[in-house]
């Protein structure tokens, strides 16, 4: 499924109060078990059948608890679905009624339901058209899936058989979402759906196989921003080696897929003069280690090595679709890493366009080298009041965090809590990591001015400080992401392999301290 499909096929819409209800329902159940006054409507319709199956069952109402219903009497249901939502109250968070949506979108999905009606109350009233948009966003995200490669096609079957129809994407699915004010509903779910859209695009690029997404696919497919108001230029090869990108095109020089530099804007902010605020993604779009080649269990996964960039370019989508009062830029290195007899060698000296000279001591060490050029070329061209980089930069930041949080880097405290203060909102948390120069004087080199890699430990806070010695004084923020963004923890708004990790938190960013 793409992002394109997934939102073709996921119709949400918002009403008022539903009569004569048919099909599939959705009731929500705050903790406790007490049924709203819709619930006891349906409960009396159906002579007590709901509250009696509930204490049969045990069923309180738990968040994300889900109690099925079938053909409940008295009523022209097909099927109940109850759904725990918490305490229910007006005062939850936006990411909980978020939770709740992806909760309903996968119970809909897992029973192939092709139409659905949500209702509840909090406190005694109609649904809030905020929450009922937040339930419709994580619906949505929930419903994403990526099968483009699946024919359903078996060894033994020439073509997919009754059973086993098309490739596996889940049906059509219409949600009427039940709220005090539709019209304020859909206002709110716009900027949503924008967002959602752009989070899928880049779960389909980080799920994309390496052979179909090289440097120049992936650069057609952030040109296509263009639909949506984003300006975009791709420099090629020939125009990076005028540039001096000489760090970039060390780690590309294995592969015969010429590498791409891609800068996308989007001048929201009513005046061009404003400063942007920058996002710089590395894209590695298959990641071998080069001569330092790496194991090769596991090696598969380095097709999502451009997860960084993937999400930048989800993110200037958001911005666009949802004409985002923000004038911001967004900065991908695309690269392939290849070992060859043309590769970049341990031991090689290469230049920068920063003038710095780095002398290569592993060169599976390569996304450093290329966010290196991307952050000087984006601070000399565009003076940004800020930039934030994304990563899939080391293992050694899974060692430390797992896949509970992204790395946070930061020269900048306002910066830094700023943004642990949109992932807490957002469910995508990052953890503030220590730099200090005793880890930066692990860089310097006997023969160039800095080296690739620090010593044996450390090896994403050294990375980091690599980083800094290109970035200069502007407040920055480097996101390792190596844990979150691919092969991370599912979750209620995610089962794919590829989670679109830092779409949301960045946006939060923006609406919270740059955006207005």
């Amino acid at each position: 499924m793409t992002d394109a499909t997934a939102a073709a096929i996921t119709d949400i819409r918002f009403k008022g109060k539903s009569e004569g209800l048919t099909g599939t329902c959705v009731l929500l159940v705050p903790q406790g078990g007490a049924l709203s006054e819709r619930g006891k409507q349906l409960d009396s319709a159906s002579g007590g059948y709901v509250s009696k199956a509930m204490q049969a069952s045990g069923y309180k109402g738990a968040r994300k608890a889900v109690l099925e219903l079938l053909t409940p009497p008295g009523t022209e249901l097909d099927r109940l679905l109850l759904v725990g939502c918490g305490e229910g109250a007006a005062t939850e968070t936006a990411m909980h009624w978020t939770e709740i949506g992806g909760v309903i979108g996968g119970t809909l999905t897992a029973r192939k339901v092709k139409s659905a009606t949500v209702i509840g109350e909090l406190a005694g009233g109609a649904f809030d058209p905020a929450a009922a948009a937040d339930i419709g966003y994580g619906l949505l995200l929930r419903r994403y899936t990526f099968t483009k490669y699946k024919t359903g096609r078996t060894a033994v079957e020439e073509t997919p058989s009754d059973d086993k129809p098309g490739n596996g994407e889940p049906t059509r699915l219409d949600v009427t979402v039940e709220t005090r004010s539709h019209r304020d509903a859909d206002t709110a779910f716009a900027p949503r759906r924008a967002l959602a859209t752009g989070i899928m695009m880049a779960r389909d690029l980080v799920n994309e196989p390496a052979n179909a997404l090289g440097p120049v696919e992936f650069a057609e497919r952030a040109r296509a921003l263009t639909a949506v108001g984003v300006e975009v230029e791709v420099f090629d090869a020939g125009q990076l080696e005028a540039m001096k990108m000489h760090a970039l095109l060390a780690v590309a020089q294995g592969s015969v897929r010429p590498a791409r530099l891609v800068v996308m804007q989007w001048n929201g902010a009513g005046n061009a003069r404003t400063k942007p605020i920058a996002f710089v993604g590395k894209g590695v779009v298959f990641d071998t280690g080069g001569i330092s080649m790496k194991p090769a269990k596991g090696m598969e996964d380095m097709k999502g090595d451009m997860a960084g960039a993937a999400c930048v370019t989800g993110l200037m989508h958001a911005l666009a679709a949802r004409k985002a009062k923000v004038n911001a830029v967004g900065i991908i290195g695309i690269v392939e890493n290849m070992p060859s007899g043309n590769a970049m060698r341990p031991g090689d000296i290469i230049g920068s366009m920063a003038g710095r000279t780095i002398e290569v001591l592993n060169t599976d060490a390569e996304g450093r080298l290329v966010l290196a050029d991307a952050l000087h070329y984006v601070q000399e061209r565009f003076k940004p009041k800020a930039i934030v980089d994304l990563a899939t930069l080391t293992g050694a930041i899974m060692v430390a965090l797992g896949k509970e949080h992204a790395g946070l880097f930061s020269n900048n405290d306002r910066l830094a809590g700023w943004l642990r203060e949109a992932g807490e909102a957002t469910g995508e948390r990052v953890w503030r990591m220590p730099m200090d120069p005793a880890y930066d004087r692990e860089l310097d080199s006997k023969n160039a001015d800095i080296k690739n890699i620090g010593g044996a430990y450390a090896g994403a806070i050294t990375a980091a400080h690599f980083l800094k010695r290109f970035v200069g004084d502007v407040p920055w923020a480097h996101l390792d992401i190596a844990g979150v963004a691919m092969a991370s923890n599912r979750s209620e708004i995610n089962e794919s392999w590829a989670s679109g990790f830092g779409i949301r938190l960045l946006d939060r960013l923006v609406v919270e301290h740059y955006e207005g």
